[in-house]
C-alpha cells in the first residue's frame, strides 16, 4: 500500500532532519521524503499536521513473557503495548521458560511474532545452555534462527573461565555478548541500593561495586579475547566512569540505561511502593544525575523500556518479597520527552532524546532500523509531544499493569504506528 504522511514534522535523527515535511511510503519501504518521486499514487493520506513523525522506537529490552509465562503476560497483550507506544522494533531477553538455548525455541518464537504483523522481535540467545554458566550454547545454530547476540539476562557466569571462553568464542565469529554487569555473590538477594534509605527501611542492599567489580572482569576479558560487548541497564555514575574510560580506551563496548533509571531514585520506594522494585535497584540522586548526563554525552548509546511485566500475585506482595520489574513499553516515549524538556527543551534536546531511541539503539544492537532514509524499512511513529495524559493500569495495554510511574501525567501521546508500511495502530480520536 501507497502511503502518504503529509504536513508532519519529520524528525529523523539519523539523517540530520528535523522540518515539516511530508513522508512517502511504498511497497513497506521509505520511497521519498520531502516531494513526491514520479507516478506517486497514494492509497491513503494521513494528516501529520501538528504530529512529529519519527523512525518506529527500537527497544533493546522488552520481556514478552513467552514461552512459559503467560499468565505473566502474552505475545499478543505485549505487541498490542508495542504498538501504543510506538516501538516498532523490540530486543527480548532469553530468560524465558524455556530458556532460548535451542534453535527451535528461537524460531517458534519469530514465527509467533511474524504473524501478528506488528513489532519486528529480535530475540537474545542464551550465552550458556540454560542460562547456568556452565556449558556454551550453539551460537553459530542460535544465529541461523534468528538470534542477534547472546546474553545471561539476570544470571551471572560465577565461572570466569567460562565467561572468557565464551568472549572468545563471540570474537571468532563476530557476535554480540550481551552482559548485565553484577557480581555473582555481592549483594546476591538484594532488593534496594545499598544506602541509607534501605538501612532505614531495613532492606537488604546491592552496593554499587557488584557493578563496578563485574565491569572491571568484563573489561579484562575483552582486553584478552578482543570481543564486543553490549552493558544492559546500567545503573551507577561509578559505573559510568569505568565505561567512559573504556571507550576511550578503544574498547569495543555500548551501553544502555533503563528509562526508570533516567528519572527516579532509591528515595522513590516510599513507603516500600513494590511498583518501585526493580532490578538493578532505583540508585542515589548523584546516580541518577551521572546516568541523565550520560544519555546527553554520549557515554549511553540507548534508552530502553527494560519492560518486565508482573502480575498482581507477584507484586501485590510486600517489597523484598515483590518480584522485581515494572511495564515500560507505553511509557518509553513519554519518559524520553520529559528528559528532554528538562534538558531545555529545544529542538536539539528533543533530537537527541528520539535518537537514543531509534537509530542509536538500532546501531548498537546492529540493526537496520531507526532511519527513516529512503528504501529503509517503513516503520514510523506519529504522536503529539503536546498532549498530557495519566498513567494508569486501565489505560494500558500491556498486560503487565504494574510501573513506579503510576498516577503521574506525561507529555507525549502516540497517534498511530507504522509496521513496514501498514498501519498497525491508530488512536482514536477522545
Amino acid at each position: 500500500m501507497n502511503l502518504h504522511i503529509k504536513n508532519g514534522r519529520v524528525i529523523d535523527p539519523a539523517n540530520g532532519i528535523d522540518a515539516v515535511q511530508d513522508l512517502y511510503i511504498g511497497d513497506g519501504k521509505v520511497v521519498a521524503v520531502g516531494s513526491a518521486p514520479d507516478g506517486f499514487t497514494a492509497a491513503r493520506t494521513i494528516n501529520a499536521a501538528g504530529l512529529v513523525v519519527a523512525p518506529g522506537l527500537v527497544d533493546l529490552s522488552v520481556r514478552l513473557r513467552e514461552p512459559g509465562y503467560e499468565y505473566k503476560a502474552t505475545l499478543e497483550s505485549e505487541m498490542r503495548a508495542a504498538m501504543q507506544g510506538g516501538v516498532t522494533t523490540l530486543v527480548c531477553p532469553p530468560d524465558t521458560d524455556p530458556v532460548l538455548d535451542e534453535p527451535g525455541l528461537v524460531e517458534m518464537l519469530k514465527h509467533r511474532a511474524r504473524n501478528l504483523n506488528q513489532a519486528n522481535v529480535h530475540p537474545l540467545g542464551a550465552l550458556t545452555m540454560g542460562l547456568k554458566g556452565t556449558a556454551l550454547t550453539e551460537m553459530a545454530e542460535l544465529t541461523e534462527a534468528g538470534c542477534i547476540g547472546f546474553a545471561q539476562a539476570e544470571h551471572p557466569i560465577e565461572d570466569t573461565t567460562v565467561l572468557l571462553r565464551a568472549m572468545q568464542y563471540a570474537k571468532t565469529f563476530g557476535y554480540t555478548v550481551w552482559l548485565r554487569p553484577q557480581d555473582p555473590h555481592i549483594g546476591r538477594g538484594g532488593v534496594a541500593h545499598s544506602g541509607p534509605l534501605a538501612s532505614r527501611l531495613g532492606l537488604s542492599g546491592v552496593p554499587v561495586m557488584s557493578e563496578t567489580i563485574a565491569l572491571h572482569t568484563i573489561f579484562e576479558l575483552m582486553r584478552a579475547s578482543g570481543a564486543r560487548v553490549h552493558l544492559c541497564r546500567i545503573s551507577s555514575a561509578a559505573a559510568l566512569d569505568l565505561i567512559r574510560a573504556a571507550k576511550k580506551e578503544g574498547l569495543p563496548v555500548t551501553c544502555d540505561v533503563g528509562v526508570h533509571h533516567l528519572h527516579m531514585t532509591d528515595a522513590d520506594i516510599g513507603f516500600f511502593d513494590a511498583n518501585a522494585r526493580l532490578t538493578p535497584p532505583l540508585r542515589s540522586q548523584r546516580d541518577r544525575e551521572a546516568i541523565r548526563a550520560a544519555v546527553l554525552d554520549g557515554t549511553v548509546d540507548a534508552v530502553c523500556s527494560d519492560h518486565t511485566p508482573v502480575d498482581d500475585d507477584e507484586k501485590l506482595l510486600p517489597f523484598a518479597e515483590a518480584s522485581p520489574g515494572a511495564t515500560g513499553l507505553e511509557l518509553l516515549l513519554a519518559l524520553m520527552l520529559k528528559w528532554a524538556h528538562e534538558q531545555g527543551g529545544d529542538d536539539a534536546a528533543l533530537a537527541r532524546a528520539i535518537s537514543r531511541i531509534t537509530i542509536d539503539a538500532a546501531r548498537t544492537a546492529g540493526l537496520g532500523a531507526g532511519t527513516l532514509s529512503v528504501g529503509a524499512p517503513a516503520d514510523v511513529v506519529l504522536f503529539d509531544p503536546d498532549t498530557r495524559w495519566t498513567v494508569a493500569a486501565s489505560s494500558l495495554a500491556s498486560q503487565g499493569k504494574h510501573t513506579p510511574f503510576l498516577g503521574y501525567e506525561l507529555a507525549g501521546q502516540v497517534r498511530a504506528t507504522v509496521v513496514a508500511g501498514q498501519v498497525a495502530y491508530e488512536r482514536r480520536p477522545a
